[in-house]
């Protein structure tokens, strides 16, 4: 995260109670960044945390590339 309480934590440990403020403080920020928190945000509010676990798992692996 770039900016705020959470600056320079990865956007997929974010608690969902960070991704929920922002949207009632009026929404997520505009352009990429608002874009994977409003991702992030889906991917946790509906409980397909896994997703992300399989993510960093393959990272760790070395089976996908940061970009």
């Amino acid at each position: 995260m770039p900016f705020g309480k959470y600056k320079g934590t990865l956007l997929s440990s974010l608690p969902v109670s960070y991704l929920e403020w922002f949207l009632r403080k009026g929404g997520f920020p505009g352009g990429k960044l608002g874009m994977q928190l409003s991702t992030l945000y889906e991917i946790k509010s509906n409980g397909l945390d896994e997703i992300l676990f399989k993510i960093q798992d393959m990272l760790d692996k070395g089976e996908l590339k940061k970009t």
